[in-house]
């Protein structure tokens, strides 16, 4: 009996070790890299130049270092954010879209709270070079330059067929339609298949009697041909806006930031009348318009050192108000309701 006994503590005593390693390697596993001095922020290629100036900023004029800024696409970007808590893995995702169900359901399945801040306002252009011939297209003409499917005469549902602008339209230029644009990571390309693709597609009766589930419609509307007259340029703008230089009939999709930055070499193309400027976006005329998010990890901010302090500085109004020192970078500013949410929220949380 008295061996039982004896045994029976020895095990609890292993077990209890046993546990003990467990929990220290799972924590050393989250806080591996426990010497992290900079923040990290990951995401979207069209924010990566406006943090990257309030990071610039920040680490000038305060004692703590330059976060790291990596363009990697909202989508990217969303994937690093949601995949642990812990000095491995991100401080801030930058978002060119709301963050979705999908996205919010990993969060959660890695106890990841959050906190959300919305920095402004971008357009989605399509554009070409500034020596090519200017463009006016409507959505309906964008869609069925771009869509995987599409009906023909006889209402059947068939490959996209068109090679040339003209051949949508006798008034567009007889051109070869080549689109350049980003790949499936990235929150301008999300954007660009909510507001033009799946806005045309969902609303035209053939294709709501062909699928008329709506989950189903949704999508089959966003899909792009895959036939080479879109090209997936990767998700750096910066590179669409070289490819234009060099191939002067074809469009590019980015954000309204790239086009003011290189106004001398490429010209927006109006869509439905509207052209994309400061004013028409800001004003939601042009409606190919989206909100930029950031999006911080509520568990790093008493973990990463300065983190609560660039959030503040990032929410500031002189750094995203209409007097704000990114309006002078091509931000549309949120507007002082939207601002003084963001304040509010965000002091909640720190």
């Amino acid at each position: 009996m008295l061996n039982f006994f004896i045994t029976t503590l020895f095990l609890l005593s292993f077990l209890a070790n046993i546990n003990q390693v467990l929990a220290d390697n799972f924590f050393k596993s989250k806080f591996a890299n426990y010497s992290r001095n900079n923040i990290s922020v990951v995401g979207s290629s069209t924010l990566y130049p406006f943090i990257s100036i309030v990071a610039e900023t920040f680490g000038r004029e305060t004692k703590f270092r330059t976060p790291i800024i990596e363009a990697t696409g909202t989508g990217g970007g969303f994937k690093l954010f949601c995949s642990g808590i812990g000095y491995d893995y991100p401080d801030i995702v930058n978002a060119s879209r709301l963050i979705k169900k999908s996205e919010i359901e990993k969060c959660r399945q890695h106890q990841i709270n959050f906190g959300e801040i919305k920095i402004g306002y971008d357009g989605i252009v399509l554009a070409n070079s500034a020596k090519g011939i200017k463009f006016s297209l409507t959505k309906e003409q964008i869609f069925l330059a771009l869509a995987e499917n599409i009906f023909d005469k006889k209402e059947n549902l068939v490959k996209n067929f068109y090679k040339k602008w003209s051949e949508i339209d006798k008034r567009l230029p007889n051109l070869p339609i080549k689109i350049y644009g980003p790949p499936s990571t990235s929150g301008t390309r999300d954007a660009f298949v909510e507001l033009v693709m799946i806005e045309y597609c969902s609303k035209q009766a053939n294709f709501q009697n062909k699928y008329q589930n709506p989950e189903i419609l949704h999508k089959k509307c966003q899909v792009i041909r895959s036939d080479g007259i879109f090209v997936e340029a990767g998700e750096n703008d910066n590179l669409i806006v070289q490819k234009l230089k060099n191939d002067e009939n074809a469009l590019g999709i980015f954000g309204f930031s790239f086009l003011q930055e290189n106004s001398s070499k490429i010209q927006p193309a109006t869509i439905d009348g509207i052209v994309a400027n400061f004013e028409n976006i800001a004003t939601q005329k042009y409606k190919i318009s989206r909100p930029l998010y950031v999006y911080y990890k509520i568990e790093h901010l008493n973990l990463v050192n300065g983190l609560k302090e660039f959030l503040q500085e990032i929410a500031s109004k002189n750094t995203i108000g209409s007097d704000g020192y990114l309006m002078q970078a091509g931000l549309i500013p949120p507007s002082n309701r939207e601002i003084e949410k963001n304040e509010v929220e965000l002091r909640k949380n720190l």
